[in-house]
């Protein structure tokens, strides 16, 4: 299982928001798959998967998260999600529900 972080887009980043997801929980993604678009403090930008696998989506559109917060999960075939951390940092940033 890889773990997806909300990554750091820009030098200045502290946080960002997931704007949409552009492919469906459950899905097989493959390495450079355009997953999500992320909102920070300057842009809209797309996040590529960097790693190959069925996509777990933790973080739900709205969810404003600081960066390194988990955001979703990429799983080998058979494997089972791990507990999801996007809960609880979706909650001390303020953001919605994950998981």
């Amino acid at each position: 299982m890889a773990s997806i972080t909300m990554p750091r887009l820009s030098d200045s980043m502290e946080e960002g928001t997931i704007v949409r997801w552009l492919v469906e929980d459950g899905a097989e993604v493959e390495v450079g798959t355009e997953l999500v678009e992320i909102e920070t403090d300057k842009a809209t930008m797309p996040y590529e998967a960097d790693v190959a696998g069925v996509l777990r989506i933790g973080a739900q559109p709205g969810d404003v998260l600081p960066v390194g917060a988990e955001i979703a999960q990429v799983l080998a075939p058979g494997e089972t999600p791990a507990p999801a951390a996007a809960a609880s940092a979706a909650a001390g940033a303020g953001g919605g529900p994950a998981l």
